[in-house]
């Protein structure tokens, strides 16, 4: 039993610190506000980083398209003309009137067509090449920034 008065005796020498909920409101309160505060400028910037990004998805595929279609009508062009040289090729064979005339007709419609996929190549070449960077500018710009957003954060 004294173990038991001795424990009474403590317990009521012991004094607790007032408890004060006002304070402890105010304090979660604060912390719940700073939360959400930084809830918001975090949602803020996710959705600006979105947009931006769909706007760079949005221009690259628009260049894709323009990009497209001018290979496309230099392709056309190409065939186009390799079409006619062969058709006036033919008509040149045709009103030949030697063999020795077919033969230079046909050494020089080959060095000409030689010259002419060169020339093509390198115009398709050309072409692809600035198409290529193009496309890839604006979501080149749009990882840049976001590279250099994160490096300052």
């Amino acid at each position: 039993m004294a173990k038991t008065e001795k424990t009474a005796d403590v317990i009521e020498n012991i004094e607790f610190s007032a408890f004060d909920a006002s304070k402890a409101t105010d304090q979660l309160r604060s912390f719940a506000e700073k939360g959400v505060e930084q809830s918001k400028e975090a949602y803020a910037k996710v959705k600006a980083g979105a947009e931006e990004a769909q706007k760079a998805i949005e221009t690259t595929f628009e260049t894709a398209k323009t990009v497209s279609n001018d290979l496309s009508l230099k392709t056309i062009a190409a065939l186009r003309a390799n079409a006619e040289a062969g058709f006036a090729h033919l008509e040149a064979l045709v009103a030949a009137k030697s063999l020795s005339e077919v033969v230079e007709l046909q050494s020089t419609f080959l060095r000409k067509r030689v010259e002419m996929a060169v020339d093509q190549a390198k115009e398709f070449q050309a072409a692809s090449s600035k198409a290529a960077e193009d496309v890839v500018q604006p979501l080149k710009g749009a990882f840049e920034k976001a590279l250099k957003e994160l490096k300052v954060a």
